[in-house]
């Protein structure tokens, strides 16, 4: 294999024990081939409670930027990128190639501060890679700790999670963003996640996008790594709220805005775009009124 650096783009926001446990985890990898190294590349968005600083402070080789609350996930993800072709996270064990250029990154790797990696991943990731050829993008799954999968590639319209094989790769049509290897070809090909998707849904295009440019994709053997931490909240799915409340949240940004949602199904569910577009907006109605109802 040749000489293998590393682009790591994460993000964080108020969860420093977890971000500094992902850190630790990824410093941890073993059985990398000779030579790897890494530019870690985090983008804080408006932390209160000592993120960056406690980053700096323990891993002082990682590149940290600092941007506003307002800034969310998947523009985050976009600045990390381009962090990692600007220069930038060099030296140490979590930085890049000492004295070379960022920019000679051979894989950018999504990470989300919230996975905790098992000390092979990597090494699995990267051998998946290797046999499958340059223009493969190949994806960590992630367990609970129940060992449940509860991140991985996607199949179908319907987004169906993808279990991962234990002895070989599974084929998939997309991915959720948590540990996805990216080799620099796929990345000259597709690029960064679109703009247009502020929060969600980001990563689910990139991988359709990828697809229908004529990479392959693949959910690697075995699981990633351990996502840590309680569920995220419940959000329009919170019992008790009123219709009004329940579709205010479902289309805020941090679940599925009507411009973003609608060209993603603009895209990639076409003829069945219109029906896809209003499903969630009418289940969520329809799960609050019957939630009111009950209660």
């Amino acid at each position: 294999m040749h000489s293998v650096h590393l682009a790591v783009l994460m993000t964080s926001h108020d969860r420093r024990a977890r971000t500094l446990s992902a850190l630790r985890a990824l410093e941890e990898q073993r059985g990398l081939p000779a030579g790897t190294t890494f530019g870690v590349h985090l983008v804080d968005t408006g932390s209160t409670d000592g993120t960056p600083e406690a980053v700096r402070l323990r891993h002082p080789a990682v590149e940290v930027m600092s941007v506003g609350a307002d800034v969310p996930h998947n523009q985050a993800l976009r600045i990390a990128s381009r962090n990692s072709r600007s220069g930038g996270g060099g030296g140490g064990p979590l930085g890049g190639a000492p004295g070379g250029p960022t920019h000679s990154w051979t894989h950018q790797l999504w990470l989300d501060d919230r996975v905790e990696l098992f000390p092979d991943a990597l090494a699995n990731l990267l051998r998946t890679a290797a046999a499958a050829g340059t223009g493969t993008v190949v994806v960590g799954a992630v367990r609970n700790a129940y060992g449940d999968t509860v991140y991985s590639g996607r199949r179908g319209r319907s987004l169906v999670l993808v279990e991962p094989g234990e002895h070989r790769p599974e084929p998939c049509d997309t991915y959720d963003g948590r540990v996805v290897l990216v080799p620099r070809a796929v990345y000259d090909l597709v690029g960064d996640p679109d703009k247009v998707f502020r929060h969600r849904m980001g990563d689910y295009d990139h991988g359709r996008r990828a697809r229908r440019a004529g990479v392959t994709v693949f959910v690697a053997p075995g699981h990633a790594g351990e996502c840590v931490g309680g569920p995220d909240a419940p959000g329009s799915r919170e019992p008790g709220i009123g219709v009004r409340e329940a579709l205010r949240r479902v289309t805020s940004v941090q679940e599925l805005p009507l411009h973003p949602w609608w060209v993603y199904c603009l895209r990639h569910t076409w003829p069945w775009a219109p029906y896809l577009m209003l499903s969630p907006y009418a289940r969520t109605a329809a799960r609050a009124t019957l939630g009111r109802l009950r209660g």
